[in-house]
């Protein structure tokens, strides 16, 4: 319970507080607290949340709000996270740093540029702060995506079979304009390095000291081409939201650093909110026709089946019926032949007369009821086989004609 209540941002006493209230001298109950952006206000015992209410266009942001970074405070999602990530999986000593933890800020950085990573997203989610904008981790009933990174600083067409080895995080990084949600994503970039393979591993081809010749010993050496960061960082703002694409992003240059731009994309931010917010209601509207259209298309589909069902159900009558009239017809042709065995029986002497009637009577038992009455009784009217649901007389199908009758 006190898990949940923490996850819920719901206040609980503090200990001792029954022993207190027994005797009168408990401090009164903590209010809860007003819903933020971003707060979870549910919990359940499977995790089937219901879903969060649809966003609603941000206000603007007066003139004299101004963006303020306090470079003295570290934010609280960056508080901790440099210890998170450093307890991470086997990597190369330039590669990409891999955490074990899963529920960590959207960072993506090797081991030298992670501190500088850090930095400017604390930095960042500051100033972003300061105007009111919330940064949280995405709420767990909040089904937001994230985008893919590309964190090549030149980008060159992939395979279609690339499958990226970059840490990604269990649910993403968002600052929420209003309750307009923004998708954030600080990765440190990477730069085609030339590396040499010596000695069974890939230096950097600028470290390679070439061993001093000699005719008894060859210098077995390769280079390629590698990815490997390169301290200039990335950032990415991206709509979370499915069907509502939007991102932007923000790259360092050897000349030019992130920091100074923070007010700017602050502002690009805000005004992405209400771009973000014009294409979900233009996304509920295509879903809104999309979901008549499909009922439109699941009823007509019912008809065309039901009269399907009609018309079957007719044919499979028709079909009966006619089966009854040829049983009715070799029944009446039976009974009038052992009709007349038994009238010549009669003019026979008795010995034979008897004999004639007793195989009569087998005959008889052999062949069953002769009844043709009873064979029309089995047979099934349309209606009986299958009645519609659309009864009305539109869509009452027209009755299928017999071979050679009249329609």
């Amino acid at each position: 319970m006190a898990r949940v209540c923490t996850l819920l941002n719901v206040p609980r006493p503090e200990r001792g507080y029954w022993a207190k209230l027994a005797v009168g001298k408990a401090c009164p109950p903590e209010p809860l607290p007003e819903a933020r952006p971003g707060d979870q206000l549910f919990w359940t015992r499977d995790g089937q949340l219901p879903p969060a209410p649809s966003t609603q266009r941000p206000p603007r942001r007066s003139a004299k709000t101004q963006v303020v970074i306090p470079r003295t405070r570290v934010h609280r999602l960056i508080q901790g996270a440099r210890g998170q990530f450093e307890n991470t999986r086997r990597v190369d000593d330039d590669g990409y740093l891999k955490p074990y933890k899963k529920l960590l800020v959207d960072v993506t950085a090797s081991k030298a540029g992670l501190d500088k990573a850090l930095a400017f997203t604390s930095d960042l989610f500051n100033a972003l702060e300061s105007v009111g904008h919330r940064v949280v981790l995405a709420p767990n009933n909040e089904h937001f995506r994230r985008t893919s990174i590309d964190e090549r600083e030149v980008r060159t067409k992939r395979s279609p079979y690339h499958h990226t080895s970059l840490w990604s995080p269990w649910r993403p990084t968002v600052v929420y304009v209003g309750d307009v949600a923004i998708g954030l994503a600080v990765v440190e970039m990477s730069e085609g390095v030339l590396m040499r393979y010596v000695s069974g591993k890939y230096i950097r081809d600028a470290e390679y000291v070439p061993p001093k010749p000699s005719r008894y010993r060859v210098d077995h050496t390769w280079t390629i081409t590698q990815e490997l960061p390169c301290n200039r960082l990335r950032l990415i703002a991206y709509s979370p939201y499915w069907g509502a694409d939007w991102s932007s992003e923000w790259n360092e240059t050897k000349t030019a650093r992130l920091e100074p731009s923070i007010a700017s994309v602050v502002k690009a931010i805000e005004a992405a909110a209400v771009e973000i917010v014009a294409k979900l209601e233009e996304a509920a509207r295509r879903a809104e026709i999309a979901r008549r259209e499909q009922i439109i298309a699941e009823e007509k589909r019912r008809r065309e089946e039901d009269r399907r069902r009609v018309e079957q159900s007719v044919r499979d009558s028709l079909e009966h019926l006619r089966q009854v009239i040829v049983r009715w017809a070799d029944a009446v042709s039976v009974e009038n032949f052992l009709a007349g065995v038994e009238q010549h029986a009669a003019d026979l002497p008795v010995d034979q007369q008897a004999h004639v009637l007793e195989k009569l009577h087998l005959a008889r038992q052999l062949l069953g009821t002769q009844d043709p009455l009873s064979f029309f009784l089995r047979w099934l009217a349309p209606q009986e086989r299958y009645r519609s649901i659309y009864p009305s007389a539109d869509d009452a199908p027209a009755a299928l004609p017999t071979d050679g009758g009249p329609e």
